[in-house]
């Protein structure tokens, strides 16, 4: 029985985990993608695509993900964490244009007078595309009554909210990287797998098994990840691995909040609508495509994945630092300038789970111990609408009340949306959170569980947590620790 039901994310997850193995053994090869190729895809006959030799080439392609390398043979970048398996992106529907069996080759032709390029002509049967001619523009669609004619958009290009996604001569699609936010939403709904992330699962497990001391941070999502292991074993379990210890990076998240919470009290005052810094799909999107916001109305703060870095770094400051979640965007924000970064690499909950699978440790069955607890308020980060209320409990709690107003929005479209209206003027609001997933973080590209199930197991789980941010804060200590960006 696989991890996942989805085929390709556990032909995915079989790379991970073959790759894991063999970089805890030491025996990755130079040719080893082409040996884990034919490994997972034995025999002569094809079972997913055309044929064996194309199946062979998307694991190879993925083989390279999951050494650190680029899918295609080209120079590493670090700044295009979300990258297409090009092997693999020949299964969809090439034509988004298609007319159907519906055509009746009526006398009214609305299709063919719609249509600027002369690309509609009436065939034998029915209506036919030159699509040599076809600019794909949807007139001949909205002009035709009995819809006849479909207009389909790939799922890609379909997810993307920042139209980073083209399709190339080849018909093949390519990531534009000057608008791409890596935010995985491509990624998750791609019914090929052909668009995936790269992978430092190698380096990862080289450095634990080496002299140095290696902390891990750990997203709040990963709370209900592996059935019923409490938050204590999945911890003891990722100590086992071979890191010196394990810190949530919720405890950064409550030092954010209170950050946050005092920027926007002078950022209200001055009549300056704020947003939010947890999200770097999102924090990407304000960079990238709204830059005088990024200017005027982003928080400064850093990320509760950086602050519990530079927390780390400051009472150990030999050690390297991981930090694993469910997000792909945090790769490129930990990677991308890595002079500056203060995560050396990032995991993802999929690239765990495979570690975890490829030493055969599986959380349930291990004794936990104690770990640093924060509130339940930087835990609640991972759920749409957390950061905004850990905000305003931050708030209540230094007695400023909770006087402002919240805007949510919900996945990359709404973000866009809403980050335009702010553009504008048009939001009426104090302070924007924006997540790049729908449902936040626990709604992320490499979650192994169910959105549903995984918020079900968080609230269980976090019913015993009377802590507040105060206390947490004053348990933790965060003075002297720079908790805004480097720009």
């Amino acid at each position: 029985m696989g991890l996942f039901k989805h085929e390709a994310r556990q032909f995915k997850f079989d790379v991970l985990r073959e790759t894991a193995i063999h970089a805890y053994d030491d025996t990755i090869t130079e040719n080893f993608e082409v040996e884990l190729s034919r490994k997972l895809i034995p025999g002569n006959t094809a079972n997913f695509r055309c044929c064996v030799y194309k199946e062979r080439e998307i694991i190879r392609q993925r083989a390279r993900l999951a050494l650190g390398k680029m899918a295609a043979e080209v120079p590493y970048n670090p700044r295009q964490v979300v990258q297409v398996i090009d092997a693999a992106c020949d299964g969809c529907s090439i034509k988004k244009i298609r007319i159907t069996d519906n055509c009746r080759k009526c006398m009214a032709k609305n299709c063919m007078a719609a249509c600027r390029f002369g690309a509609i002509s009436m065939g034998a049967d029915r209506a036919v595309i030159d699509y040599n001619k076809c600019k794909e523009c949807g007139s001949c669609a909205r002009s035709c009554s009995y819809n006849a004619i479909v207009e389909t958009n790939r799922p890609c290009r379909q997810a993307c909210p920042v139209d980073a996604i083209q399709i190339g001569d080849n018909n093949i699609a390519y990531i534009m990287e000057d608008k791409c936010i890596n935010c995985g939403s491509c990624q998750t709904v791609c019914p090929f797998g052909a668009i995936e992330d790269i992978s430092w699962i190698v380096p990862v497990t080289r450095m634990i098994k080496s002299d140095e001391k290696v902390m891990a941070i750990v997203a709040p999502s990963i709370q209900g990840q592996f059935e019923s292991a409490s938050l204590p074993q999945i911890f003891q379990t990722i100590k086992n691995l071979g890191f010196d210890n394990v810190f949530e990076a919720a405890l950064g998240a409550d030092a954010v909040a209170m950050g946050e919470h005092r920027e926007l009290e002078e950022k209200k005052a001055a009549g300056i609508p704020m947003t939010t810094s947890c999200c770097p799909g999102f924090v990407n999107m304000i960079r990238l495509h709204f830059p005088e916001i990024y200017e005027k109305n982003m928080s400064s703060m850093v990320s509760p994945m950086v602050l519990t870095a530079r927390w780390i770094k400051h009472q150990y400051p030999d050690h390297k630092i991981v930090f694993i979640g469910p997000c792909v965007a945090k790769k490129q924000e930990a990677m991308e300038d890595v002079a500056k970064s203060d995560v050396d690499y990032v995991l993802t909950f999929e690239e765990l789970a495979a570690m975890m699978v490829a030493r055969h440790m599986y959380p349930e069955e291990v004794t936990p111990t104690d770990f640093a607890q924060p509130s339940v308020f930087g835990r609640n980060f991972a759920q749409g609408g957390g950061v905004s209320k850990a905000v305003q409990q931050a708030s209540i709690e230094e007695g400023c009340g909770a006087d402002f107003v919240a805007k949510y929005a919900d996945g990359g479209k709404e973000c866009k949306q809403c980050l335009t209206m702010l553009k504008f003027g048009k939001l009426d609001a104090d302070i924007l959170e924006g997540m790049a997933c729908k449902g936040g973080c626990i709604g992320g590209p490499a979650m192994i569980e169910d959105v549903l199930v995984t918020k079900g197991r968080m609230t269980k789980e976090n019913l015993t947590n009377k802590k507040n941010i105060t206390g947490v804060l004053q348990e933790y200590n965060f003075e002297g620790i720079n908790p805004h960006r480097h720009d």
